[in-house]
């Protein structure tokens, strides 16, 4: 039912292993579920650097033959190697868009991955065009590389802090040179980025579940405001890292909705499992929004865990009555509203006997446009539900989010134009619950704190520009 939404996009980079690039090919298909428009990756030997990038899946541009060390130019060869999976936010879906970006500055080639929104791109691009500077791409990201080329440092990390500085809004960065390799999260560490050890390499990933493919160990998370940098100054042996403050004030927040909807369950985030965490979302919203039903089920695969915690909490039997057909596309990009439908009704079907003549319990994470929530409990009566209630393991989304995250304009948000009343009304349904804002938090507050919860609440953390509002509601 959470028609409508997009992932953030993720990042892998491996530094000092012999085969750097396969593992963050590895790494990038457990992190495909941030990004599926394209994918890359950029690998060095020291000497050279070498790239692939395309649109589209990780799995459908990378095969063997792209990492077998034959001398092939195809090869991407080396001890570094940094990936990148997109959705855009910001900036066309094309090729002169997906990343890793390579850039060519005063302090060599550099490579650029972003995951995230600047919210003053656009004001700081407007200013970098004045004084002569061209730009490749329509993307927020390629803007660092602007600010970087222009700096003043002798280092190119601190060329680096130099430009972060200047930055508003959400982002993670990886930089890499030839023999180099950085990280940054910023100020408020909207985004998830974390560092893993495989053996004697430096791993960083924008989820644990990277980690975990290649057998790599989870060491810490990026602190927010905190350039890593990781060196080859025992290269071939271990390879050090060291993080530096760029930021003399850090505000934690936190992107909520990461927890509830974006990453996989089997992460952990700021030390929080994941699956935990919509588990004990469930069991709240179970307490706060109970029911009388024959059996609960999720809308997969965002609603599994809340929907087991429902089913937990309340007694009510756990059933899985639908189907997941993963072999077609995302319902948000059909063009119209009857082609997304037929999405609908492709991608999720029904087991008939599971509902027909029950009293089902729908549980989702969110309700967006809400006319997916509405297709879904249409389809539901129409074979046989004697009653369809829909629970919703957050609060209603009303704002638009200029982090990172592609949520409609708030004209799109049902929740930001009808009452709750109003939305069970548009979608059929026989009871609507919304997780409430102050149990959402203190779920996960009891495991963490500081988060940003702007999509429900309006209230944003860092200054939003008018410029970049223009550009983050207007998509091109």
């Amino acid at each position: 039912m959470g028609d409508g939404l997009k992932e953030a996009c993720g990042l892998c980079a491996v530094y000092g292993h012999e085969s750097a690039a396969y593992n963050v090919f590895l790494g990038l298909q457990n992190l495909q579920h941030r990004g599926q428009e394209s994918c890359g990756i950029v690998s060095s030997d020291g000497k050279q650097i070498f790239s692939r990038i395309r649109m589209g899946l990780v799995a459908e541009n990378f095969d063997k033959k792209h990492f077998l060390a034959n001398g092939n130019d195809n090869v991407l060869h080396g001890n570094i190697a940094s990936g990148h999976v997109r959705y855009s936010t910001t900036g066309n879906s094309d090729i002169s868009n997906a990343q890793p970006l390579q850039l060519n500055t005063k302090y060599g080639e550099l490579v650029i991955s972003h995951n995230g929104n600047i919210t003053n791109a656009i004001a700081t691009k407007n200013k970098l065009v004045q004084t002569g500077a061209i730009f490749k791409t329509t993307t927020d990201s390629e803007v660092v590389g602007h600010l970087i080329a222009r700096s003043q440092s002798p280092t190119l990390a601190g060329a680096i802090m130099e430009a972060l500085k200047q930055l508003e809004g959400a982002f993670c960065f990886t930089f890499m040179t030839k023999n180099e390799l950085y990280a940054a999260r910023d100020p408020n560490g909207f985004r998830p980025l974390s560092i893993g050890r495989l053996g004697n390499s430096v791993l960083i990933v924008s989820e644990t579940c990277a980690l975990d493919v290649i057998n790599a160990k989870y060491e810490r998370d990026v602190e927010p405001g905190e350039l890593i940098v990781i060196t080859q100054e025992s290269w071939p042996g271990e390879p050090n890292y060291r993080g530096v403050r760029f930021a003399s004030k850090v505000t934690q927040s936190f992107c909520l909705f990461e927890l509830i909807y974006f990453a996989r369950p089997d992460s952990v985030v700021r030390g929080i499992p994941v699956a935990q965490v919509r588990l004990e979302l469930g069991k709240a919203l179970a307490r706060e929004y109970p029911v009388d039903a024959d059996l609960v089920f999720p809308v997969p695969d965002s609603g599994n865990y809340a929907a087991i915690g429902f089913s937990q909490q309340s007694g009510i039997p756990y059933l899985p009555a639908y189907v997941r057909n993963h072999y077609v596309g995302r319902t948000f990009i059909e063009p119209n509203q009857q082609d997304r439908e037929t999405q609908v009704d492709l991608k999720l079907n029904v087991i008939r006997p599971f509902v027909a003549g029950k009293r089902v319990v729908v549980v989702d994470d969110s309700v967006v446009r809400g006319n997916t929530a509405r297709r879904r409990v249409t389809q539901l009566k129409e074979l046989g539900a004697t009653a369809v209630h829909v629970r919703i393991s957050c609060p209603p989304l009303k704002n638009p989010c200029y982090y990172g995250i592609d949520f409609p304009t708030k004209k799109e948000l049902i929740a930001a134009n009808k009452s709750i009343e109003e939305i069970k009304a548009f979608v059929g349904a026989d009871s609507l619950g919304y997780l409430s804002m102050e149990t959402s938090l203190n779920v996960a507050a009891s495991m963490s704190q500081g988060f940003c919860t702007a999509c429900w609440t309006g209230k944003y953390p860092t200054k939003i520009t008018d410029v970049s509002l223009n550009l983050l509601t207007k998509k091109t």
